[in-house]
């Protein structure tokens, strides 16, 4: 019977309270005792369990009382922490170990030893370790809050796995403890990519947004106010200042360097071109981004060319002179004044100058192809097979005689007659046809009409200097013709003025050639890529042109305007077939030279043209 009571409470009755009989039935609504007067009540379902909270982002928003502050050296600001209660999460767990061995203070590490901390810094984001810590792959745990910085020795740190323009739509887990803090993306420093968020103070408050620290600097902030616009004071002083004293150093150098004679020289000279101007030095900085590295396109004995686009957008090469050569500014001086008066197109015009700074600059038409020793010497960028370009007789002789014809002009038919003094392949430019043109006038000097030479320190480049200017100092025209001989040489064998000879020995080019010249057949010593074809006899007139050129008297070499009216026969001449050297080997001294004509040489055809003939006769003596 009490087991029946028992039951009987969960089961609904209808007593005199509730129901009208007193039957028993089954129901869900009601629980209790039937067998007293009002004893089933309604059944009220118990309440249900709250859901749990979504995880916070810390362990603890404050760290307990009394947490440690510091390990050894190191200081502990929250979120981190070495104990329960003291770290937001387990990610900032830290630990505090004895010394180790040989060491005195305690060692701060995280993540099980993995990294050793130095220095943790709340305001950057970062943590210092040790250069000895193994991460292993600490970096490679998606549930990480660390990634390894661009910089060796520091990680960096986050509390979110997610941007602050996300964090801040979900207010369960933006906890921004400080009102005046701020949220900054933690990036990956090679991606770029978001790894996170983390806090620090805002502008003018500084201590711990994770512990609501961050407090206004507001002594600070009223003398630093003041200490402001004094530096923004000083610095605008500093800045007119130096522009100033740039303004008297641009001044005093336009004064040193001449400017003021070089601008009555280039206002008076009727001859000097139009388009000759003086720049600023600003106008060059900014055309050459501030003469960065990356625009220089030469190097020689007299400078460094860079590339510049002037403001009205002209591509300039713009060659500033090295101290060294620059400390006898007349030859700054004397290359701006005779580039000034000469215009030919086998000649790189000058667009002006600057000398505002202490390196005078010169700014030269841009030529994009680079040197005629590029050309035959270099192989291309484009060619992937490092073979040098091919370049036809045709082009070789027709290089030749633009270079001929610029030498010619500049040593007799300028208002002035000039020397160059440094004739090589290097400076021989060539444009985006291949026309050359005769550049780098540094080394220049003026003949005055009443002399035939001038003494002057030995000046070029070794490989092409004339033997007898080398001792005796004396300067004429016939060092170009020496110079211009050794270019001739180089266009027929294509090869390098310093060759390694059969013997392994390091040989002059121009001595090679005139040996085997004396020594061997024509087609054993010049490039065989201009053999054949009609075109042998041609060749063998300018190897032996090259051969005149190159002698060691001066009175045996032609003058460069017999040079370049040589070279322009050539480039019309008809050449007979060539016939076996038996049948025209003829008895020595039938032309009164000994069997070898002057012009053709023992390796050539004795069967003339008109044009041949012209050129015989440039041979003899006026």
């Amino acid at each position: 019977m009490h087991v029946l009571l028992i039951t009987a409470c969960v089961w609904t009755c209808r007593s005199v309270d509730t129901f009208a009989t007193a039957s028993y039935e089954l129901a869900d609504t009601y629980i209790g005792n039937p067998y007293i007067n009002g004893g089933c009540l309604k059944f009220q379902p118990p309440p249900e369990a709250p859901s749990p909270a979504p995880p916070a982002v810390y362990g603890s928003i404050q760290p307990r009382y009394l947490c440690p502050m510091s390990c050894g050296n190191v200081s502990i600001p929250f979120p981190f922490g070495t104990k329960l209660g003291c770290f937001a999460s387990e990610e900032f767990h830290l630990k505090c170990l004895r010394a180790l061995p040989g060491t005195v203070l305690p060692v701060l590490e995280l993540m099980n030893g993995r990294l050793i901390i130095t220095d943790i810094s709340i305001d950057k984001g970062i943590l210092l370790v040790h250069e000895k810590s193994e991460p292993g792959d600490l970096f490679s745990d998606p549930d990480t809050l660390y990634a390894l910085s661009g910089k060796q020795g520091v990680v960096k740190w986050y509390v979110v796995k997610m941007s602050c323009e996300h964090g801040k739509l979900n207010e369960t887990t933006y906890i921004c403890v400080s009102s005046h803090s701020d949220c900054v993306d933690v990036t990956d420093d090679v991606t770029l990519q978001i790894l996170g968020y983390r806090f620090k103070c805002t502008f003018g408050f500084e201590g711990n947004p994770y512990t609501n620290e961050c407090t206004g600097i507001t002594i600070g902030l009223s003398s630093g106010g003041g200490i402001l616009f004094l530096a923004v004071f000083v610095a605008i002083l500093t800045r007119r200042w130096n522009r100033t004293v740039q303004k008297r150093l641009r001044k005093m150098y336009f004064r040193k360097n001449k400017g003021i004679l070089l601008e009555q020289l280039i206002s008076s000279d009727k001859t000097a071109n139009d388009g000759t101007k003086i720049f600023s030095l600003e106008d060059l900085e900014k055309a050459t981004n501030n003469f960065d590295h990356a625009r220089v396109v030469g190097r020689g004995g007299h400078g460094t060319v860079y590339k510049g686009i002037l403001i009205d957008q002209r591509v300039v090469a713009i060659k500033k002179s090295t101290l060294s050569v620059i400390s006898e500014i007349e030859e700054f001086i004397n290359e701006v004044s005779i580039l000034s008066q000469i215009n030919h197109r086998n000649v790189v015009k000058l667009h002006g100058c600057c000398l505002e700074s202490e390196v005078p600059l010169l700014v030269y038409e841009f030529i994009s192809n680079g040197t005629l020793y590029d050309l035959l010497h270099r192989p291309s960028e484009q060619n992937s097979s490092n073979l040098l370009m091919p370049l036809s007789w045709e082009e070789r002789l027709r290089i030749a005689t633009e270079i001929a014809g610029a030498l010619t002009y500049l040593h007799s038919s300028a208002s002035v007659s000039v020397l160059h003094r440094d004739v090589k392949s290097m400076n021989v430019l060539l444009n985006d046809s291949y026309t050359a043109k005769v550049s780098d006038f540094g080394a220049s000097r003026l003949i005055p009409i009443d002399q035939t030479h001038l003494v002057t320190a030995v000046q070029g480049t070794f490989r092409y200097l004339d033997p007898e200017y080398n001792y005796t100092g004396q300067l004429n025209d016939k060092s170009d013709v020496y110079s211009f001989g050794v270019i001739l040489v180089e266009l027929l064998m294509r090869r390098k003025p310093i060759i390694q000879n059969e013997h392994g020995e390091k040989q002059n080019l121009s001595n090679y050639f005139l040996c085997a010249m004396r020594e061997r057949l024509l087609e054993e010593t010049v490039d065989a890529q201009i053999l054949g074809g009609g075109r042998d006899e041609g060749v063998l007139c300018m190897a032996q042109l090259a051969e005149e050129c190159l002698r060691l008297t001066r009175e045996e070499r032609p003058t460069m305007k017999d040079v370049e009216m040589r070279l322009q026969l050539l480039t019309g001449i008809r050449v007979a077939p060539r016939v076996r050297q038996e049948e025209e080997a003829g008895p020595a001294g039938d032309d009164g030279h000994g069997g070898v004509d002057p012009l053709v040489g023992q390796h050539g055809s004795r069967q003339f043209s008109q044009e041949h003939e012209f050129v015989s006769s440039l041979r003899v003596p006026r």
